[in-house]
């Protein structure tokens, strides 16, 4: 698997970004969906890397600058045709390695709280994330929760 800058003009990857942001929306009311779509990822502050499976979109995942030691995981997905294939677990390590070597010291981010988000929830735990208060723009919200972890340089 390879995992390098995604190029936002490639039709699939506009095509999963598309599946992502419909799968959120049956879990939360629209105020309490917080993922990116394409102009929201073209954004300055934002990295944006897709993982590949030789010629497959494997899937993608963001990190935005919220200061100069704080970032957030934004907008993760996973292909269907590579679920339970470690494509998540790979993906958020190279943005845990690309903070780190970017001097960022907190990574966080939000996901929802319903039994869809079960899966995401073990994955961030599994990688350090604990429970914190709503930061940034973010609220205290039913439908969210909020993690953080402290990264190491390197």
């Amino acid at each position: 698997m390879d995992i390098r800058p995604g190029d936002l003009n490639d039709p699939r990857v506009i095509a999963l970004l598309h599946e992502h942001l419909a799968s959120l929306a049956p879990t939360a009311p629209k105020e309490s969906r917080h993922a990116l779509d394409l102009s929201g990822l073209r954004g300055p502050d934002i990295r944006f890397w897709c993982a590949w499976d030789g010629e497959a979109l494997a899937g993608f995942g963001a990190l935005k600058r919220l200061e100069a030691t704080h970032a957030e995981v934004k907008s993760m997905r996973t292909a269907a045709s590579h679920l339970r294939r470690g494509v998540a677990a790979r993906l958020l390590a190279h943005m845990i390695d690309t903070t780190a070597r970017d001097g960022i010291t907190r990574l966080s981010l939000e996901t929802g709280s319903m039994a869809f988000f079960a899966p995401a929830h073990q994955l961030y735990a599994s990688f350090g994330f604990v429970p914190c208060p709503p930061f940034g723009d973010y609220r205290a919200d039913p439908n969210s929760v909020f993690l953080t972890r402290t990264v190491d340089r390197p």
